[in-house]
C-alpha cells in the first residue's frame, strides 16, 4: 500500500451550546492514502462535514472544539498546528471544494481576483501569468466564455457555474489532498459527469489523494476506491466500494443501499428507512442505529457496539458480527488499513 498522506485516529469534535455538549464527531478514524479516493457517507447530521472541516481546522471555535485526537497530515499532527502553518497548509497542500459555493465566494470581488489571489498566495508568479492559469482553470472546469468570466461577480453566475469556479480554486495549486464536501450537488447530471471526470484525471495523473463527503452513492460507486460509512457521529461500516455495495454488512448501510431506485423495476415504492438520525448527545446508551434497525435486539439498547473487523479488511459496528466465532474480532486489535 502506498503511503499514507491522511490519517484520523480517535477523532472527537464537539460542540458546546446552552443546551449542553454535542458530540458532533465521536472517535472518527480514518486513513487515506496517496492516490487514493475515499469516500465518506451518510445522511444529513451524521458527521460527514464537520469530520472535514476538522482536518482543515475550521470548526468555528467558539462553540465546536477538537477534544481529542490526532489528524494526520503526512505524519504531521494538525490538531497541534498554529494558525499561521494552518494557513500555509490550505488552498496548497490541503483544499477544499465547499458545498454552498454561494456562501464560499466573496460576493465584492470578481471571480478573477479570487482565483488570482488563491494562486498567487502560493505560487511565486505574476499577476498576469496568474490571471492566465486562472483562466485556464475554469476552461478545464468546463466554463465557457472564461476570458469574460474572470471579471464577472459571483451572483452573475448561476448555482452550478459557481460551484465550477470553486472546484477550479482547489485544484489551481495542484493539492495533495483534496476534501470535497457535496462537490456535486448543484449540478446537472451532464456536468456532474464532467466535474467527476476531472476529478478522477486529478486523482490518476497527480496522484492527489481525495475524501469525498457525498451521500450519493451513485457517485461513490462512480470515483471511490474505498468507502466510509457514518451515522450519528460515529463510523459504522468501512470497506471496499465493491464490497460495500455489493454486499453491505451494516444494517444501515443496508438500508442505504434498499432506498435506492432499481432500474428493471418500473413500479415501485422507494424503500425508506424508518425514523430519522438521532440528534447527538454526550452519554448515549446503546447502538446509536437501535432505534431505527429491524434486527436490534436487547444488548443493542444497552451498550455501543466497537467496530469489528471482517474478512478482506471490513469494518463494521454491529453486535450481529458476535456471531460469527473465529472471523472477527475487535478493531481494536486488528491492524486495519495500514
Amino acid at each position: 500500500m502506498t503511503e499514507i498522506v491522511l490519517e484520523l485516529k480517535e477523532l472527537h469534535t464537539h460542540f458546546f451550546t446552552d443546551s449542553g455538549e454535542i458530540p458532533a464527531v465521536n472517535g472518527v478514524s480514518i486513513k487515506v492514502h496517496k492516490g487514493e479516493v475515499v469516500g465518506i457517507v451518510g445522511e444529513s447530521g451524521s458527521g460527514k462535514s464537520v469530520t472535514s472541516l476538522s482536518v482543515m481546522r475550521l470548526i468555528p471555535t467558539p462553540p465546536g472544539k477538537i477534544v481529542s485526537g490526532e489528524i494526520n497530515f503526512k505524519g504531521e499532527n494538525l490538531v497541534r498546528s498554529s494558525e499561521k502553518r494552518m494557513k500555509k497548509l490550505r488552498g496548497n497542500e490541503i483544499s477544499m471544494i465547499f458545498q454552498e459555493p454561494m456562501t464560499s465566494l466573496n460576493p465584492l470581488f470578481t471571480i478573477g481576483n479570487q482565483l488570482i489571489e488563491a494562486i498567487r498566495l502560493h505560487q511565486k508568479i505574476t499577476k498576469k501569468e496568474a490571471r492566465k492559469k486562472a483562466v485556464e482553470m475554469l476552461q478545464l472546469v468546463g466554463i465557457p466564455r472564461a476570458d469574460e468570466v474572470v471579471s464577472e461577480y459571483p451572483h452573475q453566475l448561476s448555482g452550478g457555474m459557481r460551484q465550477r469556479v470553486m472546484i477550479a480554486m482547489a485544484m489551481s495549486c495542484d493539492p495533495e489532498l483534496l476534501i470535497a464536501d457535496e462537490p456535486t450537488t448543484a449540478l446537472d447530471v451532464t456536468i456532474q459527469a464532467q466535474i467527476l471526470d476531472l476529478m478522477r484525471n486529478l486523482n490518476e495523473k497527480e496522484e492527489t489523494a481525495i475524501l469525498l463527503i457525498t451521500h450519493d452513492l451513485g457517485v461513490v460507486a462512480e470515483i471511490c476506491d474505498r468507502v466510509v460509512v457514518m451515522y450519528a457521529g460515529q463510523i459504522v461500516e468501512e470497506g471496499t466500494t465493491r464490497e460495500i455495495l455489493k454486499a453491505p454488512e451494516h444494517p444501515y448501510t443496508q438500508g442505504l443501499i434498499k432506498s435506492l431506485p432499481k432500474m428493471h423495476e418500473r413500479e415501485q415504492q422507494l424503500y425508506s428507512i424508518p425514523g430519522v438520525v438521532p440528534k447527538p448527545k454526550m452519554g448515549r446508551a446503546g447502538c446509536h442505529f437501535a432505534p431505527r434497525c429491524e434486527f436490534a435486539f436487547d444488548r443493542c439498547f444497552q451498550e455501543n457496539p466497537d467496530l469489528y473487523a471482517l474478512d478482506n479488511n471490513r469494518l463494521s459496528r454491529c453486535f450481529l458480527h458476535d456471531d460469527k466465532e473465529g472471523k472477527v474480532k475487535k478493531h481494536a486489535e486488528a491492524d486495519i488499513g495500514s
